[in-house]
């Protein structure tokens, strides 16, 4: 209804302020309660010495991070889906995300005193692997969505068999390896905003590319027909957001279901055209992660939900919906 009723900037100006207003209320929560008044006072100069280190050593950056990984992965989900042209395509969901985790872990078992660059390095060259051999099923004549969906899977369970023998074969780095792999903002700070810069740049690339992949969405004859290299866009697409995810996830973890969810309310919304359906998506994504992490620090404060727990609990059964209603088309 409301992308029938409401034009698509207006749509995309609401989701900023909610943005807005939810960054307000995030700043706010935690062991330490400060008031949307005090904030902004805060903001402003005009705030407590405590308050100002709370919010601009670690509440700020925090929000600043679940804005851009939370925009970043639904903004890889979405691109996904349309270079796939399968609805159930997501980072987490055909094994991209479990490939960046298991390379992170063997960097963080491995070799612990490595550079931090090695980090978000790895989780790009894991990701790389399953995105590549996932490509060969794609281009595989007959292929249909849900045997793609569970390829990615299968990967995805190779991947976590991986992640989980190194937990077993290497126990004192159980705790730093289960808090990345649920995937958590915590002690996340201004040098994971830095590793994030990145995601700034191959956002709006992707979003810029809207024109071809609505070309794309016609099919791989009308594509050439108009003039484009169809297949070499593909890799093109995916090679950028396989780069994106392995940057969040280096970041954060393996947060999932924010590719998967963020693209399908984004589309009952704005529709399938890519110039508004990509900014909706990382909207979407932005405000998911910044509610989930919210609800993680506000619900039991001074403990924490891991976010990935929180987005896991939502994605999970709308993950199954989808599946569901992809048989019923099938």
């Amino acid at each position: 209804m409301l992308k029938r009723n409401f034009h698509p900037n207006f749509i995309l100006i609401a989701l900023l302020i909610i943005i807005l207003i939810l960054s307000i209320v995030s700043l706010g929560l935690g062991a330490i309660y400060i008031t949307p008044s005090e904030i902004i006072q805060n903001l402003m100069g005009e705030g407590t010495q405590s308050q100002t280190f709370i919010l601009h050593n670690y509440r700020i950056p925090r929000i600043l991070i679940a804005i851009i990984v939370g925009a970043g992965l639904a903004t890889a989900g979405a691109i996904l889906q349309g270079v796939l042209r399968n609805p159930l395509a997501s980072p987490d969901v055909i094994g991209v995300t479990k490939g960046a985790g298991l390379a992170a872990v063997i960097i963080i078992v491995l070799f612990p005193m490595s550079p931090i660059i090695f980090l978000p390095l790895s989780a790009f060259i894991g990701a790389a692997i399953i995105a590549t051999i996932l490509m060969l099923f794609v281009y595989k004549k007959g292929a249909q969505p849900n045997t793609i969906a569970l390829v990615g899977i299968a990967l995805g369970a190779i991947c976590q068999a991986g992640i989980e023998y190194f937990m077993i074969k290497f126990p004192d780095d159980v705790n730093m390896t289960l808090l990345w792999l649920t995937g958590s903002l915590w002690a996340r700070g201004w040098d994971q905003v830095y590793l994030l810069l990145p995601c700034l740049i191959l956002i709006p690339i992707l979003i810029g590319l809207t024109s071809k992949l609505d070309i794309l969405s016609l099919g791989d004859d009308l594509a050439t027909g108009l003039g484009e290299r169809s297949k070499f866009l593909r890799y093109i697409l995916l090679g950028v957001s396989v780069v994106l995810i392995g940057v969040c996830v280096a970041t954060v973890g393996s947060i999932g279901f924010i590719g998967l969810i963020a693209p399908h309310i984004a589309r009952k919304i704005v529709g399938s055209k890519f110039k508004v359906l990509l900014p909706a998506s990382a909207l979407f994504g932005a405000i998911l992660l910044l509610v989930a992490d919210s609800l993680g620090r506000g619900l039991f404060p001074p403990l924490e939900i891991p976010a990935g727990i929180i987005t896991a609990v939502i994605g999970a059964p709308y993950f199954l919906y989808l599946l569901r209603s992809e048989r019923k088309k099938a």
